[in-house]
């Protein structure tokens, strides 16, 4: 299936409005933000595990980026509690699942296919000024990308051009956006040109951006 794959305009979701859709794994449901291709997909996706559901061992062929939104997601290589920022690369594997059940944001085949690096990061946890109102922190960075968890006080107004274009996941609080509210798991995406525009709402926001990414969008290579 083919969603949101016109990466030349914008786009914004928001996600918890969504209905879930069941995935192949019992107890494991799903709110699709964009994709292209059926089970193997490049794909942007938020995945509901209910306590004591898993999925079957797998290769991420294309490698995983995720963030764990609540909850505890687990793997053989440990537990992963909200707020924590993992990238498993292709040709890596695993076992997921959640013994408590759990939310994360993931992203699929988005990789370069040469990328081994692991990552696992707390956000939050190496935070820096970065203008008036505005903190973060840098979880990722390649020549292809640039990865952030961001805090923005009430009011703060953060401008930025994105040659490469940008998503940007909102965590918790609100914000706007070229005069559109962003809710805590509204999803923007931002074409290649693009500039974003933001002003934190009254209880500021913590939110998520990837930028640089864009003009390497692309179906699975399988």
């Amino acid at each position: 299936m083919n969603l949101n794959d016109d990466f030349t305009t914008r786009v914004l979701v928001h996600a918890d409005q969504l209905d879930w859709q069941p995935s192949p794994m019992p107890g494991v449901d799903r709110r699709m933000l964009d994709r292209i291709g059926g089970e193997v997909a490049r794909a942007t996706t938020i995945v509901r595990y209910a306590p004591e559901s898993h999925f079957s061992a797998h290769t991420h062929t294309g490698g995983e980026e995720y963030i764990v939104l609540d909850g505890v997601f687990q793997d053989e290589h440990g537990d992963f509690p909200t707020g924590t920022y993992v990238r498993n690369p292709p040709t890596s594997q695993h076992t997921p699942g959640s013994d408590l059940g759990c939310t994360i944001f993931v992203k699929l085949w988005q990789f370069d296919m040469d990328d081994r690096t692991q990552i696992r990061r707390e956000m939050g946890a190496e935070m820096v000024g970065a203008g008036p109102g505005l903190r973060v922190q840098e979880l990722h960075r390649d020549a292809r990308e640039a990865v952030t968890y961001e805090e923005w006080d009430a009011g703060a107004r953060v401008t930025r051009d994105l040659p490469g274009g940008a998503e940007v996941l909102v965590l918790s609080g609100t914000a706007t956006e070229s005069g559109e509210r962003l809710d805590a798991r509204s999803w923007l995406r931002l074409p290649v040109g693009s500039r974003l525009d933001a002003v934190a709402g009254d209880t500021g926001a913590k939110v998520w951006i990837k930028s640089g990414h864009i003009p390497f969008a692309a179906a699975p290579a399988v």
